[in-house]
């Protein structure tokens, strides 16, 4: 089967037409890649905050999903500048960072992405980010390129992060907010209450900021209804389902057909 042509995370988040990813947190093996590519996932959610990947594993994932034409951004596991720009070196297109509480901390983390003029980030060329180039385009214009293809997605995930959304969406450089809804849900002291009145008004003020901002928007979900109702709301990312929820959830329903049907023969 044909894959679609890639698309770069910059390009997906700069239309609100809507891509669908999944989450991958712990199946990593050399043919994910072209498992979410026949699945057409627009992009993968690689997660280093709650999953045992090191910097080795993301090297190899780097690879895996450049070969099946996914766009990848990596959930950072900490906001310190030597982990963000490692990453960077290591590869990750894009970075997400957890827990961002305000526009200062925003930029603060987009400047640990960007070369200068426009940020702080040490300069290693011909290495894993840049594929390892070897040719003589001028220094200037590679620094450039490499902020120019850096995305970053603004995870808002606690009480300070949504007062803040409206701030934060309109920093420089940030280029999509992710809702990060159980620990939203539980900084605003209402955990897993996904319908309360305060979590809605913390939500609808990060779906707002957003929109008046022109910023993609984008949240994990774990059924088709789930995702759908944030479409209606405006979402463009839609990530669907974690690796081991899926594969568990499968097995359990298959398993469980089969013990009820067995037991009739």
């Amino acid at each position: 089967m044909d894959q679609p042509q890639r698309r770069s995370l910059k390009a997906q988040t700069q239309t609100r037409e809507t891509k669908f990813g999944h989450y991958v947190g712990e199946f990593l093996t050399p043919g994910i890649g072209h498992m979410l590519a026949q699945a057409r996932c627009d992009f993968v959610f690689f997660d280093m905050e709650h999953a045992g990947f090191s910097i080795e594993s993301l090297k190899q994932a780097v690879r895996y999903f450049e070969a099946a034409g996914v766009a990848m951004f990596v959930r950072t596991p900490c906001k310190d500048y030597d982990t963000i720009a490692r990453l960077c070196d290591a590869g990750a297109e894009g970075i997400m960072a957890p827990m961002i509480k305000d526009a200062e901390e925003a930029a603060r983390l987009v400047s640990y992405m960007k070369y200068p003029p426009e940020g702080e980030r040490g300069i290693a060329l011909s290495i894993a980010h840049d594929n390892y180039y070897a040719g003589d385009t001028p220094v200037a214009q590679r620094l450039q390129q490499a902020n120019e293809r850096n995305t970053f997605f603004a995870l808002i995930e606690t009480r300070d992060g949504a007062e803040n959304a409206d701030a934060i969406a309109a920093t420089p450089g940030v280029d999509c907010l992710w809702i990060g809804h159980f620990d939203l849900s539980a900084s605003l002291g209402v955990p897993g209450e996904f319908e309360h009145p305060v979590y809605r008004a913390a939500f609808d003020r990060i779906v707002a900021a957003a929109k008046t901002h022109n910023k993609a928007l984008g949240r994990l979900v774990g059924s088709v209804d789930e995702g759908l109702a944030d479409l209606q709301q405006g979402f463009d990312f839609c990530c669907y389902g974690t690796d081991t929820m899926l594969y568990q959830r499968v097995l359990m329903q298959g398993l469980n057909e089969l013990r009820d049907k067995a037991n009739g023969i």
